[in-house]
């Protein structure tokens, strides 16, 4: 067997370090947490009576949101908060994953919906700091995700149209940018649109009144065509654009549509896609623009032996040319980036068998994910110019390790010497601590 040129089997391993921080890099979210005051709004608007974790909940609250950023998809995960010098980096004592269970176990569904209030709060403070659209435009895409549950006993848990075991939750996202600007825990075998009005309702309100004071759209797949969902757009003064199921109606509709119609689109395939817009009866209410792309089939695949063209259709009610809205329309699978970042963090797991208790760790694991979107914008990181993934914060600015010193009265925190992205964190940290929080009512 041969043996390591640098000896590693010689090399002692110790866990004896009491001043290492295993991820140095929480200053920067933490930072941004203290600025815009998150501890204090849930100790605030979260009042778990008499249960037995309802002490001290903005400590435990900014606890599993700290697990969150660097990682964890588990309440045990948060136990790494308490090794070295970790608290300090937090301001504050870290629970106990025991402690931190009970705390969650302590939400009912109620409770749980506090947390939107201290969402949306952490919101109009972000955008008004800056990291909001202002008078500009916001595009807000919804969906729902199968958050899977391997437990038997957990509250809510069902089969889905998946054929996957979970929770069904609503989500809306911000497009561009990545916010989530809500989240809704419902049971697995929830349809997609249910409870869809509702909760829209109260995004557009939550995004007004967060200050985006420029013209909204909505961006929805099928599962999400039905006339509550567009009462509610209509109702907020919202355009949208939403994917049309196919039925012997729509398909009559786009076989009526004139050959000369049909306007070439830029697609891999020379040739192989076009536009055009009719309009269609949707709901039996009102008829609405129906904008469809029509693409041929891969040459060689089976779907080419029986048809021509497959057809994606939307109806919308906003202005613009069919290329423009199509191309735009087409960039709702934006949202799946967003579902992909918390799937791959906190919404990886629902750790408890309790309803409200997930339900509260999806809200917070939404406001984990805001913190970490506002700190690239606040802060001034970016991945070559463009967008950076959470995945990407998470790897060079939050997972940094770090060591923690003390002298006199001045406290030091010395990160990895050569860190390639040393010189963006130092800026980004400046720009966090020179943060000013418009104070809103």
């Amino acid at each position: 067997m041969p043996r390591s040129s640098r000896n590693l089997d010689t090399m002692e391993v110790v866990f004896d370090d009491r001043n290492v921080v295993a991820d140095g890099g929480l200053v920067l979210p933490m930072t941004l947490a203290e600025r815009l005051g998150a501890k204090g709004l849930v100790d605030d608007n979260v009042d778990l009576g008499d249960a037995p974790g309802h002490a001290n909940a903005g400590h435990k609250a900014m606890a599993l949101v700290a697990s969150a950023l660097v990682g964890g998809d588990s309440i045990d995960d948060a136990d790494v908060l308490r090794s070295g010098q970790a608290t300090a980096l937090l301001g504050t004592w870290v629970p106990a994953p025991s402690t931190l269970g009970t705390f969650l176990r302590s939400f009912s569904w109620a409770d749980a919906r506090s947390l939107d209030k201290v969402a949306g709060e952490l919101l109009k403070r972000a955008w008004a700091a800056g990291a909001g659209p202002g008078a500009g435009p916001l595009t807000i895409d919804v969906d729902s995700s199968i958050c899977e549950t391997y437990g038997l006993k957990k509250q809510g848990a069902r089969f889905g149209f998946t054929s996957v075991r979970g929770l069904h939750p609503l989500l809306a996202a911000a497009s561009g940018t990545g916010d989530v600007l809500g989240v809704r825990q419902r049971g697995g075998n929830a349809h997609t649109a249910r409870g869809a009005a509702s909760f829209l309702t109260e995004v557009f309100h939550r995004v007004r009144a967060a200050g985006a004071s420029g013209p909204l759209t909505l961006r929805a797949d099928s599962g999400f065509y039905n006339h509550k969902v567009t009462g509610a757009c209509t109702q907020a003064g919202v355009h949208y654009s939403i994917t049309a199921k196919m039925s012997p109606a729509l398909r009559r509709a786009i076989e009526a549509i004139d050959a000369h119609a049909w306007a070439p689109i830029p697609y891999w395939l020379e040739g192989g896609a076009d536009v055009a817009e009719t309009t269609y009866r949707a709901f039996a209410q009102k008829e609405l623009r129906l904008i469809v792309r029509r693409v041929k089939p891969s040459p060689g695949s089976q779907l080419a032996l029986f048809t021509k063209y497959e057809h994606h259709a939307f109806v919308t009610d906003r202005e613009g040319t069919a290329i423009e809205l199509e191309a735009d329309h087409r960039r709702h699978a934006e949202v799946e980036l967003v579902v992909r970042d918390l799937k791959e963090g906190p919404w990886a797991h629902m750790p408890s068998g309790r309803f409200g208790a997930n339900a509260a760790w999806l809200a917070l694991g939404a406001i984990a994910h805001n913190l970490a979107r506002w700190c690239t914008r606040l802060g001034g990181i970016t991945n070559q110019g463009g967008h950076i993934t959470l995945a990407t914060l998470r790897r060079r600015f939050v997972s940094v390790p770090g060591h923690l010193a003390r002298s006199g009265r001045r406290t030091t925190l010395h990160l990895a010497k050569n860190w390639p992205w040393a010189e963006a964190f130092l800026a980004a940290l400046g720009r966090l601590r020179a943060l000013v929080v418009p104070q809103l009512a």
